[in-house]
């Protein structure tokens, strides 16, 4: 079991494979383990790490979240490349780690080749979606499936670590609204923008739209969305988005 620390608590992260550095960023409420379906597909040809945030999973926990936890998270990326000496990693995150993964990308663009970015809000928050989130998880909660999940990601505390993740949406949602520390035109390294169409989590054309606003505000990005999937795209379209993947990275390593 590895971990590295982080403002005097332990952060809890995997690795397996070999070649250049790929990160995985898990979404909210979910940990690491969301990823042990598709990791098999990335370990040929690269070295996967996988961290759980912290808060999350096998990391140490939080007296309290912060609002602005998407760029908090990002820090947290930042350091376990410092700590573990890598340069020009690629980085995948799936809804609120693609935000970190952006969030990461805009900070820290000598420590990053490329992004890819799957199924997340957008530039900012909406009213919404947050109150969909907050109401979605509060009746999720009676799911006796979903509390099984919840229970094998981050143990027998998992229904805290749901409230406080929920707690630090909302409050962003109120008090900060921007996902991003930096204009989204600052970008300085190539993004793969990704989703389905049949995300259950956004209105119809979300994805459409907010790729088509992204497009246009920066020469770095690019989109595909999938015609068929739920949420997180990449975990419903697993072979064809890591071939999708493979290629967007061999493009951007052949520009180095």
């Amino acid at each position: 079991m590895s971990y590295f620390s982080y403002k005097n608590k332990k952060i809890y992260y995997e690795e397996a494979g070999e070649g250049k550095p790929l990160l995985l960023l898990h979404g909210n409420t979910a940990c690491g383990k969301m990823f042990t379906p598709i990791l098999p597909l990335f370990m040929a040809g690269c070295h996967v790490i996988v961290p759980d945030f912290l808060g999350c999973g096998q990391s140490d926990r939080c007296e309290k979240w912060p609002s602005d936890l998407w760029y908090e998270w990002s820090r947290q990326i930042s350091a376990l490349c410092e700590y573990k000496g890598f340069e020009k990693v690629n980085i995948i995150g799936s809804s609120g780690g693609a935000i970190a993964a952006i969030n990461m990308a805009l900070d820290n663009p000598e420590m990053v080749n490329a992004v890819v970015a799957d199924s997340f809000e957008g530039l900012n928050a909406s009213p919404e979606v947050t109150e969909q989130i907050r109401m979605g998880r509060k009746f999720a909660k009676q799911n006796e499936e979903f509390c099984a999940m919840l229970k094998m990601m981050h143990g027998e505390d998992w229904e805290s670590v749901v409230d406080a993740d929920t707690e630090a949406v909302v409050a962003h949602a109120k008090t900060i609204g921007l996902f991003f520390h930096k204009p989204i035109e600052d970008l300085k390294v190539k993004l793969l923008l990704t989703g389905s169409a049949e995300d259950e989590m956004f209105p119809k054309g979300h994805y459409e739209k907010l790729f088509a606003d992204i497009c246009c505000r920066t020469c770095m990005a690019k989109s595909h969305i999938f015609e068929h999937g739920g949420h997180p795209a990449m975990m419903s379209n697993m072979e064809e988005f890591v071939a999708l993947c493979d290629e967007f990275f061999a493009e951007t390593n052949n520009t180095d």
